[in-house]
């Protein structure tokens, strides 16, 4: 049986291309630190850690968007990944993306869908 449906935010906590809002995740018997941002509209979550290295993205708590706001940048090593699907865009992620998160908005909320497979 699926475990409920977590609250990770407010809908309008997510403004495009802005900071986005971490929370955690239970993957394989250990909590992991996850985030959620907008991009173009529509919201994504993923696991913070970085392809290349397993290190978390933001450089400072909530800050995934490099100066542009058009792509996530890892702080550390300059990755560069598509917002829309985590997708690795250049850098050291050596085409391995990011690992995304099933997430829903609705009803002015955005939630985070546990019992989903994250590989």
């Amino acid at each position: 049986m699926a475990a409920h449906v977590r609250l990770i935010c407010r809908a309008a906590d997510l403004v495009d291309g802005g900071p986005g809002v971490r929370f955690a995740v239970q993957r394989s018997g250990l909590e992991e630190v996850a985030f959620a941002v907008r991009f173009r509209g529509r919201v994504a979550a993923y696991l913070n850690r970085c392809a290349h290295v397993p290190i978390e993205l933001d450089w400072q708590p909530g800050e995934f968007f490099d100066d542009s706001g058009v792509y996530l940048i890892c702080a550390t090593h300059g990755a560069l990944y598509s917002p829309e699907d985590g997708r690795c865009l250049g850098g050291r992620c050596n085409g391995r993306g990011l690992t995304p998160l099933p997430v829903e908005e609705r009803d002015g909320e955005v939630y985070f869908i546990p019992g989903e497979q994250i590989s």
